[in-house]
């Protein structure tokens, strides 16, 4: 149990570290050059992912023995796929969903907190997944 609870603590710090980038990403070419909040989480979310791939291999998760690096690789791209279509409908749904359908909420915030806020919604549903998912399929047994 003490094992799991590091594991979690340390992919929470690299997730921490990976999330300032896909942020700063998503926002920066959001909000700053008026890229399109889909491309820009896009980009944000493939930066981020292949960086987070790389830290916890090496921080995070255990190798498994029988699986080579590119299978590896391959897997982790397949579960970040899914991660990013996950990631994608989040940020819709709360954009183009809810925000763009409430009156209310654009007299409350502007479309550009909504994206940053979005940015944080999605970014903790698929901190979930991924956790579970790499877990079950990348760690050695």
């Amino acid at each position: 149990m003490k094992q799991l609870i590091n594991q979690i603590i340390k992919f929470g710090i690299v997730g921490f570290f990976c999330f300032f980038i896909d942020f700063g990403i998503t926002t920066g070419l959001t909000n700053l050059l008026g890229v399109h909040y889909l491309i820009s989480k896009f980009l944000g979310f493939v930066i981020s992912a292949v960086v987070n791939y790389l830290l916890s291999i090496k921080f995070v998760f255990t190798h498994k023995k029988e699986m080579d690096k590119k299978k590896e690789f391959i897997v982790f791209l397949i579960l970040s796929a899914i991660g990013l279509v996950i990631n994608e409908i989040v940020m819709f749904c709360c954009v183009d969903g809810i925000y763009l359908h409430s009156q209310a909420l654009q007299n409350l915030i502007t479309q550009d907190l909504m994206i940053m806020a979005a940015t944080i919604i999605a970014t903790g549903v698929v901190m979930v997944y991924n956790f579970i998912s790499r877990k079950l399929f990348l760690e050695r047994k």
